[in-house]
């Protein structure tokens, strides 16, 4: 569902992904991991056409993003994305960020984007919280509300740009719990993160970018318990329990 051919990205004369290759098929779990400044969330945003790349080809459930006149609007109604920062409406009620898109994009009546909002809302846990404004939530409370938004689009994929990492940490097991959800269902997804336990246990496939190469590729299970890319086993130093990871 996603290919990416040989993908390069400059910014003036820092060159931040390089001959990126790499496929998703379709209910594929991709983690993209690596160091900060790595070009992780310059890879994820190029995949929906938020951040342009100067050279290779990106074609997503089946719409050239990289062509002249890519209908960024159409692959953006395919593709749900789900930011760091939650970016959801302060003004607006937790129904209200779920309806907005889908009576003025989709075009649904205000009933049927009601029900379909708390619908969500039931399956990321937060029944109950309809008419509540997002300053009202927890980070992790409303990071599943902007999944939520996110899926009442009915995206046929998902990317996650670090969505764990503006919480505290006894919040993001809530979030993540819903992503593994979400993967179980079958969804496909590509998911930037610093989590390597979930990685482990959902991804099918991890890639490590390194100064925006993709220096090691592969199932975790491969991946993670023989090291042999010496960049990759200095990030999995600094980011794993060890002792608790490798006796898994």
């Amino acid at each position: 569902m996603i290919e990416l051919s040989k993908v390069s990205k400059w910014y003036g004369g820092n060159r931040v992904l390089n001959d990126c290759t790499a496929n998703v098929a379709r209910g594929e779990v991709v983690v993209i991991c690596g160091p900060s400044g790595s070009g992780k969330s310059t890879l994820i945003k190029s995949v929906n056409g938020l951040e342009t790349v100067q050279s290779g080809q990106i074609v997503v459930d089946g719409i050239d993003v990289t062509a002249e006149r890519a209908n960024l609007s159409r692959l953006r109604a395919r593709v749900g994305m789900v930011f760091q920062h939650f970016e959801l409406f302060p003004h607006l009620s937790v129904q209200r960020n779920l309806m907005l898109a889908q009576m003025n994009v989709l075009g649904r009546a205000r009933d049927e984007a009601a029900e379909r909002a708390r619908s969500l809302l039931r399956r990321v846990g937060l029944t109950g919280h309809e008419d509540k404004y997002p300053a009202q939530l927890s980070g992790g409370q409303q990071q599943r509300v902007a999944i939520a938004r996110a899926l009442a689009m009915e995206p046929h994929i998902m990317l996650f740009d670090e969505p764990t990492s503006a919480l505290d940490p006894e919040l993001v097991g809530e979030v993540l719990q819903v992503m593994k959800n979400l993967a179980h269902d079958g969804m496909t997804m590509m998911v930037v993160t610093h989590e390597m336990g979930f990685a482990a246990q959902v991804a099918d496939r991890v890639i490590f970018l390194d100064q925006g190469k993709i220096a090691a590729s592969g199932p975790p299970a491969t991946l993670f318990r023989d090291v042999q890319q010496e960049r990759l086993k200095q990030f999995l130093q600094n980011y794993l329990d060890r002792n608790a990871f490798w006796e898994r």
